[in-house]
């Protein structure tokens, strides 16, 4: 799994029917800067919308992921999501001129193949994962569903399926390396079953359906007079014997593509949370509505786990040590007061600050109860946040970082020689002419003691 984020190098398009609306619509990929994550834009609309590719803008599930924002509504975009989200890229932004992807052949790759078209660039930032800490669990006992989240240092998928079909038995399918995905989840079509056909054409939809990009599935053999009726619900010339099973002249890509075709739109739900996941998902009969239950429940520990204590392994190796800090930052003995930074993405900073009692601080302040005096906690958070200010503009030899501005400082224990102080900067916005908003917090184990709101400029230094 990547650790650094990545974009595409170029701007690509593709054009091609939406699969319900059957229209014509032309998307088009384009770089994106390091934090911008997924982002679609409904370039038809006179005020051009912006969309997220976040669950926060999900507004249907019922027979694709439909996200919506400021009246741009943009439909079908699950194929697409696991496209991204397979090849790692993070930063793309998606321009569209009407209200859904295209299908194109039903699957994911020839979305795979117009981003590699591009080229897949590395960027200047950590890539911003989520470790599920806990299990999640979501169940519709009516509906016999049930996916899973579980705890694991990488990113795995299991699938199972069972439509209580005559011909469509249950099926398994797994992604135990997303290295594969392109080989082995992205070529799988969507696929529907022939009693679904009529219902969903009376609904308004697969206006663009067809079996160049779907699997059509007859529980049993149906006579000529049936597949006219269909070709006239569908507008489409159907060549099939009427044999019960698989109508498409293309038989399956694998003997569980419907089960892959499954884990390939838990994947693009998935990404919708707006994290790379390290987690083993495990799905029995998802859909996208079960997957968008799932995402929202992942996100919402995602949420709690914000307020609480930082995480961070204390044998990974630290994105910078004392030594890359002093390159980065000015500061020198004895304010020198960031040990080593353990994780940096664009957002967010966690550093490491171990207190000794050989600081000098401790000779004169309190010297009989050495308690480390709070204006160097707001300066080892604010040496911290420097880092994050700096990395942000790719240049940072080139800036000089200045705190400006402190409110709602508090402090809520003493830090004492042998503790290590746990540091998160997390901007509170981007980051707009120089300036930068930030919230800071140090911890000691499980308990905060010190919290505080910054503002730090970047000014250039003369040549």
């Amino acid at each position: 799994m990547n650790l650094k984020q990545h974009t595409i190098s170029e701007i690509v398009s593709v054009s091609g029917r939406g699969l319900h609306t059957g229209e014509v619509v032309t998307i088009t990929l384009k770089p994106a800067a390091n934090n911008h994550g997924i982002v679609f834009q409904r370039i038809d609309l006179e005020n051009k919308p912006l969309v997220p590719a976040l669950i926060d803008y999900v507004v249907d599930t019922s027979r694709s992921t439909v996200i919506e924002k400021e009246g741009g509504r943009i439909g079908t975009i699950e194929h697409l999501m696991a496209a991204l989200a397979g090849l790692q890229v993070d930063n793309v932004l998606v321009e569209i001129n009407g209200p859904e992807v295209p299908i194109l052949d039903g699957s994911a790759l020839p979305f795979v193949e117009l981003i590699e078209k591009a080229g897949i660039s590395e960027q200047n930032a950590l890539r911003n994962y989520y470790d599920v800490a806990e299990a999640v669990h979501f169940k519709n006992v009516e509906k016999n569903i049930e996916l899973a989240a579980l705890p694991l240092d990488d990113y795995r998928l299991t699938v199972m399926v069972d439509f209580n079909s005559k011909v469509l038995h249950p099926q398994h399918a797994q992604l135990h390396e997303i290295a594969l995905f392109k080989e082995h989840i992205a070529p799988c079509r969507t696929f529907v079953f022939v009693h679904e056909i009529e219902f969903l054409a009376k609904q308004g939809l697969i206006k663009g359906g067809d079996l160049s990009n779907a699997v059509v599935i007859s529980e049993s053999d149906i006579s000529q007079q049936q597949i006219s009726d269909l070709e006239k619900l569908l507008d489409k010339k159907i060549e099939s014997d009427g044999k019960a099973g698989i109508m498409n002249d293309e038989k399956l890509k694998f003997h569980n593509e419907p089960a892959r075709h499954k884990l390939l739109d838990l994947m693009g739900d998935l990404a919708l949370i707006g994290r790379p996941l390290k987690a083993h998902i495990l799905a029995a009969r998802p859909g996208h509505a079960s997957n968008f239950e799932l995402a929202k429940l992942i996100k919402k520990q995602i949420d709690q786990k914000s307020t609480a204590a930082p995480y961070f392994d204390a044998n990974a190796e630290p994105v910078f040590t004392v030594i890359d800090i002093a390159k980065l930052l000015p500061h020198r003995y004895p304010f020198q007061l960031v040990d080593k930074i353990m994780s940096l993405d664009g957002t967010t900073v966690i550093g490491i600050k171990n207190i000794t009692m050989n600081e000098p601080q401790f000779t004169g302040h309190f010297p009989e109860n050495p308690v480390m005096p709070g204006v160097l906690q707001v300066e080892a958070i604010a040496q911290t946040g420097g880092v994050l200010v700096l990395t942000s503009t790719g240049e940072p030899e080139k800036y000089w970082p200045y705190l400006v501005g402190i409110e709602s400082c508090r402090f809520f224990k003493n830090v004492l020689p042998g503790d290590s102080l746990v540091i998160r900067c997390t901007l509170s916005a981007p980051i707009r002419m120089g300036v930068a908003k930030m919230h800071g917090e140090a911890w000691v184990g499980k308990n905060l003691v010190c919290s505080v709101d910054m503002t730090a400029r970047l000014v250039k230094k003369s040549n």
